[in-house]
């Protein structure tokens, strides 16, 4: 008998219902918009608001509104042009204490985005964003090791109690410790020995007094390539933070890497988090009256003159840093319990904790500072050319007494709330192993995403009009069912891209237009099995029972197969080509449940209550 249980049809009408609703949002277009967020000494409030409404209207900018959305002003206007013209303003009059940025609003109504309704994300391609390319300075990766190694030098010979008047670095990359005139060659010796232990990868010669520490090109080259993979961990953690959808970070030649950010159509706000080299460092404060040092011209050896941030009066620090950036492994922003002022809460890795703990142990009552270092890339013009350059800025944040042990957990106080936030944000991602250079920038515009997205919908509703079309003709009533079965299995795999929020490509249309071919395939087996059903003389309803039954377990065999590929292609392509697997492994999904169950469904419901069937229209 020709039956369908009702719970098939309740199940088949809930899916219906669910692939509606979230393939809904996709229908509502975006608005253009400027989005303003606050610096360093800025605030987002309804003054801000009201000021940016006043400075367009009086520039003759037309707006749609302006709504605060989370920790950011978003400024909506009519068209592209408008957009462009409000972000000039914009960026001249509300100062250096905001980013204003290029972006896109939401029009989806508010009890959609409550029940979770979102557009379809789309990619680079589809609707424009921007492409950096960032080049690695080696040197200073190198210099950060070589470093490194000289303190590890110094730190090796007193604990050989090996004596010695300097340390120093050479420009060919070697390290020249100068040993006491009182060290015996035994001593010397020693001192070798003691260091091919702590670092048996790098070179040692002894000539006398002097003990040279040289790095092999090998080493070398395995510092350059270990800090690029570095910088691109802690891009991809950066990038996270600003929640753009399937970005593209990837390593380009020798020394260089590339960045897409899809959707992302000003720069200033990408760059500003990316290129962030901001950290902290805890030194020692060293005992004695700065300005003094400073006029007579005789700082301590073993120190270093800051300034500090809220009054600018100079102070001495230790040349020897305490723990960096690098030997934290978490941070987030919080509110100092006893003074509710914004801190950082910091969380070192091992060594790092093991060294705070070691320093506070022995220097309870003294006095120990952060210093907040960021580094500031410049540009500027000489002959006609872009020559880029860098400052580093470093300011103390903070002085306070060390009143008891800690190690590896404790606080950070002196920021501003916006500052320890994008901070906590930086030590969370992790810090730039080298410093990194914008050296190329490019713009995808959404006209040229929007002619792709045009592009791809219209190879779409051909492939499915054709389709349709052909079926009609071809296998008449089970036609139209099979045309029905493939509208459903589209509007399945848009409602799951978009809920789950996977990101639709140029390769990606291509595997829709692929769903749309898998689900031709199964409905061809059904139909054509019941044509051979009905050939051999079956009565009608036995016969489309028997063919769906039979080509069932074709179907899934097949698409057990292409599900196997797709799997492949996205486990293990990248880019674009994921893209293509993602959709295909879904429309994978869709045309099985549509071929095998929504069909049927559809033929029991025009077919299934008829007591004599003469004839099936197949």
């Amino acid at each position: 008998m020709l039956e369908f249980p009702r719970w098939k049809y309740v199940v088949i009408l809930i899916v219906l219902a669910l692939s509606a609703l979230y393939a809904l949002p996709n229908i509502y277009q975006k608005d253009p918009a400027v989005q303003i967020t606050a610096n360093r000494g800025g605030q987002v409030d309804d003054a801000l608001r009201t000021r940016v409404l006043a400075d367009l209207k009086q520039a003759g900018i037309n707006t749609i509104g302006a709504d605060k959305e989370g920790e950011s002003l978003i400024v909506r206007l009519p068209d592209l042009q408008a957009q462009a013209a409000a972000s000039a303003k914009l960026r001249d009059s509300v100062g250096e204490n905001y980013t204003v940025a290029l972006n896109l609003a939401s029009t989806v109504p508010d009890w959609l985005q409550r029940l979770g309704g979102r557009p379809m994300v789309l990619g680079l391609d589809l609707q424009g964003g921007v492409h950096f390319v960032l080049q690695v300075d080696q040197k200073a990766a190198i210099d950060k090791r070589m470093d490194a190694y000289a303190e590890d030098v110094r730190g090796t010979l007193r604990e050989a109690r090996v004596p010695f008047q300097s340390v120093e670095r050479r420009p060919d990359n070697s390290i020249v410790a100068t040993l006491s005139p009182s060290t015996d060659d035994a001593a010397a010796e020693r001192a070798r020995l003691a260091l091919v232990k702590a670092q048996p990868t790098l070179g040692y010669d002894v000539s006398g007094k002097r003990l040279t520490v040289t790095v092999p090109d090998a080493e070398l080259s395995q510092i350059t390539n270990g800090a690029i993979e570095q910088n691109i961990n802690t891009l991809r953690n950066r990038v996270n933070q600003l929640g753009v959808a399937e970005p593209i970070i990837q390593r380009q030649g020798a020394d260089r890497v590339v960045v897409q950010l899809p959707g992302v159509q000003d720069t200033a706000e990408a760059k500003r988090m990316i290129g962030a080299t901001a950290t902290l460092e805890y030194r020692a404060v060293v005992d004695g009256n700065a300005q003094d040092a400073i006029d007579t011209g005789r700082i301590p050896p073993e120190a270093k003159v800051y300034k500090r941030r809220d009054s600018g009066v100079p102070i001495l620090l230790n040349k020897r840093v305490i723990v960096t950036g690098d030997q934290m492994v978490a941070a987030q922003a919080v509110n100092d319990a006893t003074t509710g002022t914004p801190a950082v809460s910091v969380t070192l890795n091992s060594v790092g904790g093991q060294r705070m703990f070691d320093f506070t142990s022995a220097n309870v009552g003294k006095p120990m500072a952060v210093v907040y270092t960021e580094r500031v890339p410049t540009v500027t013009m000489v002959d006609g050319k872009e020559v880029r350059s860098f400052r580093v800025n470093e300011e103390v944040i903070s002085v306070a007494n060390i009143n008891g042990v800690f190690g590896k957990n404790f606080q950070t106080t002196g920021l501003e709330k916006k500052e320890s936030e994008e901070l906590a944000k930086l030590l969370k991602s992790g810090s730039l192993a080298a410093p990194m250079d914008f050296v190329e920038e490019r713009v995808v515009g959404p006209s040229l995403g929007a002619e792709n997205v045009e592009r791809g919908i219209t190879a779409v509703v051909y492939a499915f009009m054709f389709t349709l079309v052909f079926f009609t003709i071809y296998y008449r009533m089970f036609g139209l069912i099979t045309s029905v079965a493939m509208l459903f299995n589209l509007l399945i795999v848009v409602a799951v891209m978009s809920l789950f929020g996977a990101t639709m490509t140029l390769p990606g249309f291509a595997g829709l237009a692929l769903s749309v071919g898998l689900s031709v395939d199964a409905n061809v087996l059904i139909n054509e099995r019941i044509r051979e059903e009905l050939r051999a003389g079956m009565p009608g309803k036995t016969a489309i029972v028997t063919g769906y039954e039979r080509a069932s377990g074709t179907i899934l065999d097949a698409n057990l197969t292409g599900l196997i590929v797709g799997v492949a292609l996205f486990a293990f392509g990248t880019g674009p080509l994921k893209g293509f697997a993602l959709t295909m492994i879904i429309g994978i999904f869709a045309s099985m449940f549509t071929a095998i169950t929504v069909s049927r469904a559809l033929a029991t419901l025009i077919y299934g209550r008829r007591k004599k069937l003469q004839n099936v229209a197949i």
